[in-house]
């Protein structure tokens, strides 16, 4: 990836795929991509097993928080990839496996971990953090007011000191990779703001002339459309172009 971002440094950018089976290696690694390596992010798929494959971690774990702190150093963004849900916690699509993937389950797993990092409180701890979701948030968007306003009548002793959707408002962006869909997009344009969204295509579950074709006629302003295609990834990532 390295060799080819150099062959065309203005056209292609990387982001850096971690060992977080082990923390410590997943520290150096990320170092070592962004400052030899000239990553401008990282990007993990979820959960990880650890050991053996039915023993698992979600990032919430104590045992990532010298990783979370050592992510605010260069100040690079990062990726939440979503992951097909271990199979013991993905048995209410038991016989429906048409749901499976990128159809529902993927969504699901990544909203479910993005929640319990937020509550957490580990942007609490480190404010800093740049963190991604695809597919307009993984219907977070749409769904955290009714989640804050259940955590407020019930508490339950959540660690988080702030409400949810305060974080996302704050270290949140969302891409549109997969859900071409201009009510969905709006919707999340309306929670936390056009500079918080950007164009992405996801290839090989979707087509890239389905992408394209769908954001070049939807219902955007043109500086919003600027925007999305192309300003708010330069400034997210620091790009210089």
């Amino acid at each position: 990836m390295a060799d080819a971002i150099a062959k065309l440094p203005n056209r292609l950018r990387g982001l850096a795929a971690l060992p977080m089976q082990d923390v410590d290696e997943a520290i150096k690694e990320m170092h070592r991509c962004v400052k030899e390596l000239g990553c401008v992010g990282v990007l993990v798929n979820g959960f990880s097993q650890i050991d053996t494959p039915d023993q698992y971690k979600y990032l919430d774990d104590p045992i990532y928080l010298p990783f979370w702190e050592e992510l605010e150093k260069p100040d690079v963004p990062f990726y939440m990839h979503p992951r097909e849900p271990m199979p013991e916690n993905i048995r209410y699509l038991a016989g429906h496996p048409w749901f499976e993937g990128a159809a529902w389950a993927f969504g699901v797993e990544t909203a479910s971990h993005t929640l319990r990092l937020m509550a957490s409180g580990l942007f609490d701890k480190f404010p800093k953090l740049r963190y991604i979701l695809g597919h307009l948030g993984e219907t977070l968007p749409f769904c955290i007011w009714r989640c804050q306003n259940r955590i407020n009548k019930t508490g339950r002793g959540i660690p988080a000191k702030r409400p949810l959707y305060e974080y996302m408002q704050k270290n949140m962006w969302f891409a549109t990779s997969g859900q071409f869909r201009t009510p969905a997009l709006w919707n999340t344009i309306m929670e936390f703001g056009s500079d918080r969204i950007l164009f992405s295509t996801d290839y090989p579950f979707e087509e890239v002339s389905d992408a394209c074709i769908w954001f070049d006629n939807c219902t955007l302003s043109e500086a919003d459309r600027f925007k999305i295609g192309r300003q708010n990834i330069i400034d997210l990532f620091k790009l210089n172009l």
